[in-house]
């Protein structure tokens, strides 16, 4: 597993740029990228991003029989959040069509955060807003709602889907306002230094040229080509021509 520092490095950068980084080292093929495939609202965007092994959860609010059922159920799951390495992402699949209750709020994210976890991704709901902006906890969701029903642990440890994609135990999460990814295991190794080199040679070559220029469109035609001659060439000796981002 990566050391804290690769996952800081990690977290410096906002979720696109860590795309650009594995497209262009990545030898899989940039469409096969588990990230979400449909929209989701980060409630605290000035966080910037977050990192973290996933931890997951089921949960079915509307449905009254799981508290009777599974009444052992938040003790056994708040002990498989406090087992795993950190930091972790909560990754909660919601199997309501329409959301009437949020596991998430101002207890369970004080709960979470003593557990380890930096943060959180549903594609059901949170309540709470202004209580859970002030600890600094971070919230990928669908919407907000009042109450939490029977918000009551069902599932856990288990892969589940939100917005779109699968997400196992384990998965390595970015997440930011734009969104989240998972990062492909192969991939988490040089996935910083990557980054930082793309975000640097993008300035370099085609942004700097860009912002700096003071002439006329047709003037700065050229400039931005060759600028993105240049850029194309650093990216084909720095990853082999695997990636032209």
């Amino acid at each position: 597993m990566p050391d804290d520092r690769v996952l800081a490095d990690l977290a410096h950068w906002n979720t696109p740029t860590i795309y650009n980084g594995w497209e262009a080292m990545t030898s899989a093929e940039r469409t096969s990228l588990r990230c979400n495939r449909e929209p989701v609202v980060d409630y605290l965007p000035e966080a910037g991003s977050i990192v973290g092994y996933a931890v997951t959860l089921v949960i079915e609010p509307t449905n009254p029989r799981w508290p009777r059922e599974l009444p052992d159920a938040p003790e056994a799951y708040r002990a498989y959040v406090a087992a795993g390495p950190g930091p972790k992402v909560v990754v909660v699949q919601d199997l309501d069509r329409v959301t009437l209750g949020s596991f998430w709020g101002e207890v369970n994210s004080n709960v979470h955060r003593a557990l380890g976890c930096v943060g959180a991704i549903t594609d059901g709901a949170i309540r709470d807003l202004d209580e859970v902006r002030a600890m600094g906890f971070k919230h990928l969701a669908r919407r907000l709602c009042v109450g939490h029903a029977y918000a009551h642990p069902v599932r856990w440890g288990v892969p589940v889907e939100v917005f779109g994609v699968e997400v196992r135990p384990g998965d390595l999460i970015h997440a930011d306002q734009h969104g989240f990814l998972v990062i492909p295991e192969e991939d988490v190794a040089g996935l910083a230094e990557a980054t930082a080199f793309l975000d640097g040679a993008e300035r370099e070559t085609v942004i700097g040229v860009a912002a700096g220029h003071r002439g006329t469109p047709e003037e700065a035609l050229p400039k931005l080509g060759d600028a993105r001659r240049r850029f194309k060439e650093m990216v084909a000796r720095r990853f082999g021509g695997r990636g032209e981002p």
